[in-house]
């Protein structure tokens, strides 16, 4: 995987899915076409004949010659054929060949060389670039001040995108290719998709996203001499047509609905004008948050967290009769029906054992009945946070392996290429399995960005017919 700074790239678009712009894939770059790699291949087989080939390879064998490395086959090969191709350069700049006595009293000639060493993908490789004695000759091959070949930063910023750390990282440079990079160096090179990660921030939002999913989770983060703990908040929004998209990523010190007030104004500020259903795990506050942003939104509570926050007052014996007597209450046809279920629960044997179970669902009882509003095809969209949980999961896989960051932009940047390589990897895999019958297709679907809403055309025509009913503007 490879990760150029861009401001935008296209996600990989799969046949028959909505493919999105809003989050660019820290420069994904999908090996070429079949067409392309044929003709690089007839242009290599020009150049290299077989029989040659073959006495390169038999006499590595028997030198016992490296492939890569200090001193490998690769290693100087790549010298030689940059070294080559700079002393061309030269002579375009100077429009004469060496030792050519059209060179006499042009005014500017050859004048030796500067050694440095270029990291690679396959090893340092020592170079002599040459120079002209008027200074002015300026190498586009390895450009002044270039000491690493572009297809290593890219596998810098890959390693780290995947979890490792800045200091394991060198150590994995060194120990593969030769390369002895520093942790500062390493960090500067990972910078260098800041600017890209900061666009990506601000990038502007459609104005309706029908269903929002908001939730956070906690990194440690260096404060001074201190490490403290931090949240990490994020926001995926479901657009008209039902792909979801990450909206953003935002550092605080807790979780608070002040600071996601805060959020909230910025996602409106970037273009986001309507609301519908927000979805949360409910935090006390947060409903007050959204509506002060978004007056006509329905904020609904996580219909799982309910659950769950029932089931740790249960003893492990009892947990299973509890689960499958609170199923009627979110499985009711309306309001009414899910308190008539509430109130028999309550005055059961398993409801006056635990009691605080059942106060879990009065607390949050104004918050969890415009669940029941809707049909069963809407319900299934809103009822629980998995869709942005499951990407809080895979990002807390990401950040096991750190002890804590070194500041906030850190934590922002390495959430962010966690999400394109996540992507990546399952956009890699789908094209492996291409072809294949469904019964032997193993591809993970796309964990958010870009997915598709299951059911969201039913969802739509419920949602449509919810806005009649207030009085408010249709989605489209």
């Amino acid at each position: 995987m490879v990760y150029p700074v861009q401001t935008q790239s296209p996600f990989v678009i799969e046949p028959d899915r909505v493919a999105s712009p809003s989050l660019p894939l820290a420069g994904v770059e999908h090996p070429p076409a079949t067409a392309e790699r044929e003709k690089v291949s007839d242009t290599v087989r020009s150049l290299l004949d077989d029989q040659l080939l073959d006495q390169l390879v038999a006499r590595m064998r028997s030198e016992g010659t490296r492939l890569t490395g200090p001193g490998g086959f690769l290693t100087e090969m790549l010298k030689a054929v940059l070294e080559r191709g700079l002393a061309a350069e030269l002579t375009d700049h100077l429009g004469y060949d060496k030792h050519d006595p059209a060179g006499n009293g042009s005014g500017n000639s050859r004048n030796g060389s500067t050694s440095k060493t270029l990291l690679t993908e396959v090893g340092p490789v020592p170079l002599d670039v040459p120079r002209d004695r008027a200074g002015t000759f300026t190498p586009q091959l390895v450009p002044k001040g270039e000491r690493r070949l572009g297809g290593l930063s890219d596998i810098i910023i890959s390693l780290y995108a995947g979890g490792m750390t800045v200091r394991d990282i060198c150590h994995h440079l060194h120990r593969v290719y030769g390369s002895d990079l520093s942790p500062d160096t390493i960090s500067t090179v990972t910078d260098a998709v800041l600017e890209e990660v900061k666009a990506w921030q601000t990038r502007p939002l459609d104005e309706c996203y029908p269903v929002i999913f908001v939730d956070a989770l906690m990194v440690k983060v260096r404060d001074g001499n201190a490490v403290r703990n931090k949240a990490a908040h994020l926001v995926v929004g479901v657009d008209t047509d039902g792909v979801k998209h990450v909206l953003g990523i935002w550092l605080q010190n807790s979780e608070g609905a002040k600071f996601w007030m805060q959020v909230f104004a910025e996602l409106r500020n970037r273009g986001v004008r309507r609301v519908l259903i927000a979805c949360c795990d409910g935090l006390e506050a947060l409903p007050e948050a959204i509506e002060t942003i978004w007056p006509y939104t329905i904020v609904q509570t996580c219909v799982v967290h309910l659950i769950r926050n029932s089931l740790k007052y249960a003893s492990y014996t009892d947990r299973k009769k509890l689960a499958t007597a609170l199923r009627p209450l979110y499985t009711a046809v309306n309001a009414d029906a899910a308190e008539s279920a509430l109130l028999e629960l309550a005055d059961s044997p398993l409801g006056r054992k635990y009691k605080a179970a059942i106060a879990v669902w009065e607390r949050a009882w104004e918050r969890f009945t415009p669940f029941l509003e809707f049909p069963p095809d809407l319900r299934k969209v809103i009822y629980t946070t998995n869709t942005i949980e499951s990407l809080n999961f895979q990002l807390r896989k990401i950040i096991k392996n750190r002890g804590h960051f070194p500041t906030d932009d850190a934590v922002v940047k390495l959430l962010w290429l966690a999400i394109c390589d996540i992507e990546d990897k399952r956009a890699r895999a789908r094209e492996a399995d291409r072809g294949k019958p469904a019964g032997e297709r193993t591809a993970p679907a796309r964990l958010i960005e870009g997915s598709i809403t299951t059911g969201w055309r039913s969802a739509l025509a419920a949602l449509d017919e919810f806005c009649q009913t207030r009085n408010l503007d249709p989605i489209h």
